[in-house]
């Protein structure tokens, strides 16, 4: 498989003070890569500096275009989508609303209502919600509409941050099984940030830690 992402040497700070120490990893085109690690350990802060979201230096090669130095909209277009920690939905718009905005930076228009239904035949739950309020959701189905919205990108690498955080069971084995199935369906390539090993080590291709 070609490498899609090729970090090296990757560091991030916090104004004055640097979090990460020379990271760097790989990752397959069309593969499930997890990081793993305790809280605090730059796992959250690894992917925003994959999206340039936080002062970074060394080297960061997506598709063979380096990210470092970008503003974090040119990462977005070159087709990074970003599934933050905590949802991140909009929370004041509707379903629907904040799907059409996960696919403002697409220039095929013409093809966004038909990747809106796409979502709602992959997760129905949001299509029964469509005109419902983002904020009255439950945090499973907030989950679900964070990933469509990055889903409606198209993007390249889908990069989730604890997709699991705050859920019932049965609502992550959902999440997973969906998530596997974009990924062997569709060839979304994945780089997943989670601290529940064993779920994240049953859906991945390799680790790392």
């Amino acid at each position: 498989m070609p490498s899609l992402l090729e970090v090296n040497g990757l560091t991030a700070a916090y104004g004055a003070t640097e979090v990460l120490h020379g990271v760097s990893f790989g990752l397959e085109t069309g593969r499930i890569t997890a990081v793993l690690g305790a809280n605090g350990a730059g796992k959250t802060t690894t992917l925003r500096a994959l999206c340039q979201m936080v002062r970074t230096g060394g080297s960061v090669l997506f598709d063979g275009q380096q990210l470092v130095g970008r503003a974090t909209e040119e990462v977005v277009r070159l087709g990074v989508a970003h599934v933050p920690d905590g949802r991140g939905t909009f929370t004041a718009l509707s379903v629907e609303e904040n799907l059409r905005l996960g696919a403002h930076v697409r220039r095929d228009k013409d093809r966004v209502a038909d990747d809106v239904a796409k979502m709602y035949a992959r997760f129905p739950r949001l299509g029964e919600r469509r005109h419902q309020q983002a904020g009255t959701l439950s945090g499973g189905e907030q989950q679900m509409l964070a990933i469509s919205r990055a889903l409606m990108l198209r993007p390249k690498l889908l990069l989730l941050d604890e997709p699991s955080f705050g859920l019932a069971p049965l609502i992550v084995a959902e999440i997973f099984r969906i998530l596997r199935s974009l990924n062997g369906d569709d060839g979304v390539s994945m780089l997943l940030v989670e601290q529940n090993a064993r779920l994240a080590l049953e859906l991945a291709d390799q680790a790392y830690l």
